[in-house]
């Protein structure tokens, strides 16, 4: 149906006898972008879900909109979800199935019917894509969507220190892709970010995403106190040293040495990548 988001890999068990989550009222504009509010007899909140590969620079992103004093952001909601249904051995696994709520579905029912206080309007999730396995992805018709993505030669020598036997289904970007086609498919018309583009012009790039998503930009989205942030999900420890020691984006630094053994894993990647950058919002003055 247009305007509803199922995909083909999630799992239709949990929601298949509940209705789509309702709100007191949700206004769909299948236009130019898909613009859902959640009204709960406050302003409407404009529930933004970002969704990244691993080393893209996404936890800064979300430091980014942290600064804005009218959202709320979440990190990684469905990170215990992944590991539980998945089996992935992560650091810190066991730490993190235990602090958190591994229900996928129950995640983000609870979270999109509570988004937060009521000065802030808009809500930034934090999510990766690859996260999205046996997870009823209808909530998806209540959101904006944003993709993020990174040139797999810059980010593989990353995401194999923490996962050193990286495969294309632990970079997401195969996922981002399918997904991508689903929600454009079902009249949305989501951005995608480029981590090497927001690198080399935050300011434009951002207000470009801005005017995007009907919010407004400010300068206040480039610049965070350096530390850690009390939304930090649990595996922050183990995966936020360089973001916890910035106060910005950093400039982007290209990597020119690239390992031969994960060549293959590269070509794996690189058709996928290529088809979400070809859509890419972009630094210079275009789209």
């Amino acid at each position: 149906m247009r305007g509803q988001v199922l995909h083909r890999y999630a799992c239709r068990s949990d929601f298949a006898a509940v209705r789509p989550i309702q709100y007191n009222r949700v206004f769909i504009d299948q236009g130019r972008h898909a613009n859902q509010y959640l009204q709960l007899g406050r302003n409407p909140v404009t529930a933004i879900c970002l969704w990244s590969g691993p080393r893209n620079v996404s936890t800064a992103l979300m430091y980014s909109f942290a600064q804005r004093s009218d959202t709320r952001v979440v990190d990684e909601p469905l990170y215990g979800h992944f590991l539980r249904v998945t089996g992935t051995v992560h650091p810190g696994r066991e730490e993190i199935l235990a602090a958190v709520n591994c229900d996928g579905n129950d995640v983000m029912r609870k979270l999109l019917a509570d988004p937060g206080a009521r000065d802030q309007d808009v809500l930034f999730i934090k999510q990766m894509a690859h996260h999205l396995i046996d997870v009823d992805q209808s909530f998806m018709s209540n959101t904006h969507n944003v993709f993020l993505v990174r040139d797999p030669q810059q980010m593989l020598p990353s995401l194999t220190v923490q996962v050193p036997h990286a495969q294309l289904a632990d970079t997401g970007l195969k996922a981002q892709w399918l997904l991508y086609r689903d929600l454009t498919d079902a009249g949305q018309q989501p951005a995608i970010l480029d981590s090497r583009e927001l690198l080399l012009g935050p300011g434009a790039v951002l207000s470009k995403l801005c005017r995007h998503l009907d919010i407004p930009y400010t300068d206040d989205m480039l610049r965070w106190p350096a530390g850690p942030r009390p939304e930090d999900g649990i595996w922050a420890p183990h995966w936020y040293h360089a973001v916890h020691r910035s106060t910005g984006f950093s400039s982007y630094v290209e990597k020119d040495e690239f390992p031969a053994h994960l060549e293959p894993l590269l070509n794996e990647c690189r058709p996928w990548y290529d088809k979400l950058y070809a859509h890419a919002i972009r630094a210079d003055t275009g789209d």
